[in-house]
């Protein structure tokens, strides 16, 4: 099927969950039913996880473990639920140290569910009933596979190919010249779950997934959508088949994700990485530019760009083949302690 340019889309956002307009937080306050502590007269200008947050957003917290860390990000309003807050700002203040008086608290005995209401609220759920959206966006010279299913609000660019069976979920943006296989999942939700009141309570997807200009992704591959902000695959990135990309995740450009390589929540990838097979990554890190990190590996923090990395933890490529080294002269020193 060749598609043409159908309707505009208007979203609610400028860009992931900021808001088009202001809105006061009394009015968030009515519609979650929490308490104003501090600036009554403030606007709130957007919705984010703690991990994403931007000056005017507001985010929650929910466990005195990370009271501190949420109080003193950049997050302008916080739904908590506690008052006593005092002690996590410091007297005297020292170098770039937040005041209390530069965070607006809305106290809610459930954050978590006063937050996913907000997330739902901004960002709904679009379903449709057609194998493609009536408010789907689609480039001149893109040919789309019959059994494709492309939802609502999705932008698909120019010369791009999408194949049989693949799923684009709503909101979703695909560059130019973008080709993704067959079975491949595109915006599906977030893995992010709260255990509360003895069962898991599912985070709202109120992110999407952009795919860059010249991205191709493998057969079978899934790519989650953002909690709050995008999922970002970058220009030239290719990835090979079976391929899962959590929510948030950035990568970088002209990457290369061999087959089952696995990356977890809101990692960033930085540009010209690569993953060989079976490759897992863990969330919240970073992997910075030029990096290589060898089949099989796992990677659980941050590592840097421009060196080749081997082993569960990974290591320098250098430093691990010193270790192999030394394992394989193990028997050999054991005979000499033997016979001391």
């Amino acid at each position: 099927m060749n598609c043409g340019l159908t309707s505009v889309i208007v979203n609610f956002y400028i860009h992931p969950m900021k808001f088009k307009q202001p809105i006061p937080v009394t009015q968030i306050a009515a519609w979650t039913n929490s308490e104003i502590i501090g600036d009554t007269n403030a606007m709130v200008t957007g919705l984010n996880e703690i991990h994403n947050v931007e000056e005017g957003d507001i985010t929650f917290v929910d466990h005195e473990k990370y009271y501190g860390f949420t109080l003193n990000s950049k997050a302008s309003f916080i739904i908590i639920n506690t008052r006593e807050v005092a002690v996590f700002f410091p007297s005297p203040l020292g170098e770039g140290a937040r005041r209390a008086d530069e965070v607006t608290l809305l106290y809610n005995t459930n954050p978590f569910e006063a937050y996913n209401f907000l997330a739902e609220k901004f960002k709904p759920e679009l379903r449709t009933d057609k194998n493609i959206a009536p408010t789907a966006v689609i480039g001149e010279g893109t040919f789309i596979y019959p059994s494709t299913v492309i939802g609502e609000q999705v932008k698909i660019g120019k010369h791009c190919i999408i194949h049989p069976n693949v799923t684009i979920y709503a909101y979703c943006e695909i560059g130019d010249n973008v080709i993704i296989h067959a079975n491949s999942t595109i915006g599906s939700d977030a893995f992010y779950y709260k255990r509360q009141h003895g069962h898991y309570d599912k985070m709202h997807s109120a992110g999407k997934v952009v795919l860059e200009d010249n991205v191709e992704v493998g057969a079978g591959c899934t790519i989650d959508a953002g909690v709050s902000s995008d999922t970002t695959i970058g220009k030239g990135t290719k990835l090979d088949s079976q391929v899962h990309i959590g929510h948030d995740v950035k990568v970088g450009e002209d990457c290369i994700l061999a087959a089952q390589v696995g990356i977890a929540g809101n990692t960033k990838i930085g540009n010209r990485v690569t993953l060989y097979g079976k490759v897992a990554v863990n969330k919240n890190i970073e992997i910075g530019d030029d990096a290589t990190v060898m089949a099989m590996s796992a990677v659980p923090s941050s590592i840097e760009g421009g060196k080749t990395y081997i082993g569960y933890p990974v290591v320098e490529a250098r430093a691990f083949a010193r270790q192999v080294a030394m394992i394989k002269k193990l028997p050999e020193l054991w005979e000499k302690l033997k016979n001391l």
